[in-house]
């Protein structure tokens, strides 16, 4: 392969996914990694990528991704994150579940047991409806129809009249030092009040999500209580996440 070849492929393999790793180029383009390194420093110069944290990311499109494209997008690890995630929880708690997919599998399987559910999802909030002993809060606000959420600054002040045990939320990226991130501002200013409001914070992250940074800041890796994520996460990164004395649990 030429390298203009591997440029092409690098980029369009970053597109494609949204972020990859440096490891998996170097396995589907068959050079080094210190090669994909130097690659992927010359296409940011070009302004076709931006570097991340092992990796690089997508700048084709920093914006929301519809809800029904994230639905199937690594649902089967979502799907697991969301079971690990349901063992936290306690009959009488009080929780929080944002707008994530992840968030909204875990209203599946919620069992039917005495729980105060405060949520600013349409999908979560739907799911909940039929579970007769779970009490059901909706922020209500501006819906944003990308992510059937309601967001906003009526949904962030609905947030300041309650205190929840347990806040689970997702974000678009996790990077280590910088930490969670969201698509807008909208989206992360929701989940930083969340986050104010909960006395243990759960942050549900499937693998693909480290490394990245989206374009605003939600917060620091430090207000997290406890990681869930999958097995596919790379043992440098659970590295880095152990040596922050960061709870993680993988499924």
């Amino acid at each position: 392969m030429l390298v203009a070849e591997r440029y092409e492929k690098i980029v369009e393999l970053v597109n494609e996914r949204g972020s990859i790793r440096v490891s998996e180029l170097s396995d589907l383009c068959q050079v080094t990694e210190e090669t994909i390194r130097r690659d992927l420093d010359r296409l940011e110069q070009n302004g076709r990528l931006r570097r991340s944290h092992g990796g690089a990311v997508s700048v084709k499109d920093q914006s929301e991704v519809p809800y029904f494209e994230r639905e199937v997008t690594h649902a089967a690890e979502k799907q697991r994150i969301a079971a690990e995630a349901i063992k936290l929880i306690k009959p009488r708690d009080r929780i929080l579940l944002d707008a994530s997919t992840t968030a909204w599998y875990m209203a599946a399987i919620l069992p039917d047991i005495p729980l105060t559910v405060l949520t600013n999802s349409i999908k979560v909030a739907t799911e909940l409806s039929t579970k007769e002993r779970v009490d059901v809060i909706s922020t209500g606000g501006q819906l944003a129809p990308t992510s059937l959420s309601f967001v906003g600054p009526l949904a962030e002040r609905s947030l300041d009249a309650y205190y929840v045990d347990k806040a689970f939320f997702s974000c678009k990226g996790v990077h280590l030092t910088r930490g969670a991130s969201e698509s807008n501002e909208l989206q992360a200013r929701i989940k930083q009040k969340m986050i104010e409001i909960a006395d243990e914070v759960i942050l549900l992250a499937d693998a693909s999500k480290f490394g990245v940074q989206a374009f605003t800041h939600v917060t620091s890796l430090d207000k997290v209580n406890t990681i869930i994520t999958d097995k596919r996460i790379a043992n440098e990164t659970l590295a880095q996440l152990a040596e922050r004395s960061l709870s993680v649990k993988i499924v």
